[in-house]
């Protein structure tokens, strides 16, 4: 098993950890030829959200390497704060040391007394030309096939609508608003680019709408059935809201996201990395419906 990669876009890795980080503690990562995977599962978090997500290797690493017998795929369970502690070092010009320039981050799987670990060589040059080497270790537990089987992405009915999202960043301010109010959100969209979030208790609802947002057409086949539908029609699913707050740490990376609901079931939020024209991966997070009565 051999596995080395040099980090080009290392703020970009660094963001997507930052965007998974406070929903899970310990992820899991699956790199193959073509993507690489960061997979959170509803087993270990309290809210059941799941990622999974998909980024293109060239959107960040070059020279990439990778050989196994699972079909050139290795899997790992890993520590999201440690990952995040390296790659922050690895973005950064300076420690409390000395400052220098990082010139080149190497990432590569190794063993440290008999454990597995992810290491990261990060070399640079400091302001009077010396050369800095600074090595981190992220503790990892490579996952053998049979585990890696188990893993299985949700089943989710056909979603009653997909909708393009205001911007996370304001989408966030709202909903951090709403959150001491009520630990129930209720996200509302129609097929004619109308957007609600709301809270509701016994004393006070609050609810705040967009209009005229877009309802992309993922396919002909949708854009047909999507004709024949009544367009103003609200479809509703009540989610945690501190679930969907986690969710919304995910601006720090959005470039465009898309919400689609399926009706009391759930929440699946597509969130696109890189610029439209050139998408590096995309962040899926589902959200599972809280049924109530509102």
């Amino acid at each position: 098993m051999r596995f080395r990669a040099a980090v080009e876009a290392v703020s970009v890795f660094y963001k997507i950890t930052q965007a998974v980080e406070k929903l899970q503690k310990r992820f899991i990562i699956k790199f193959t030829p073509e993507n690489m995977h960061i997979i959170c599962n509803h087993e270990a978090n309290e809210g059941g959200t799941q990622v999974w997500s998909q980024i293109k290797i060239d959107s960040i690493f070059a020279d990439y390497r990778i050989q196994s017998n699972a079909d050139n795929q290795i899997t790992m369970a890993i520590s999201s704060e440690a990952l995040l502690a390296a790659l922050r070092s690895a973005s950064a010009s300076s420690t409390s040391a000395t400052a220098y320039q990082v010139e080149e981050i190497l990432m590569k799987l190794a063993k440290k007394n008999d454990r597995a670990v992810l290491r990261f060589d990060i070399t640079g040059t400091t302001s009077v030309g010396r050369r800095v080497k600074v090595t981190h270790d992220v503790l990892v537990d490579v996952m053998k096939p049979h585990e890696v089987a188990k893993l299985a992405e949700p089943l989710c009915p056909d979603p009653d609508l997909h909708i393009l999202l205001p911007p996370l960043q304001k989408l966030r301010t709202i909903v951090e608003r709403l959150r001491p109010m009520s630990d129930i959100l209720a996200f509302r969209a129609n097929n004619n680019g109308k957007l609600q979030v709301s809270i509701s208790t016994e004393t006070a609802r609050v609810q705040t709408e967009w209009k005229n947002l877009l309802n992309p057409k993922l396919n002909e086949e949708q854009a047909e059935e999507e004709g024949e539908k009544d367009l103003d029609k609200i479809f509703t699913v009540h989610v945690s809201t501190r679930s969907f707050l986690k969710f919304l740490n995910s601006h720090v990376i959005s470039t465009s996201t898309i919400a689609c609901v399926c009706q009391n079931h759930c929440l699946i939020l597509y969130v696109y990395i890189g610029d439209a024209t050139d998408v590096g991966g995309v962040l899926t997070f589902y959200i599972p419906a809280i049924i109530d009565g509102d």
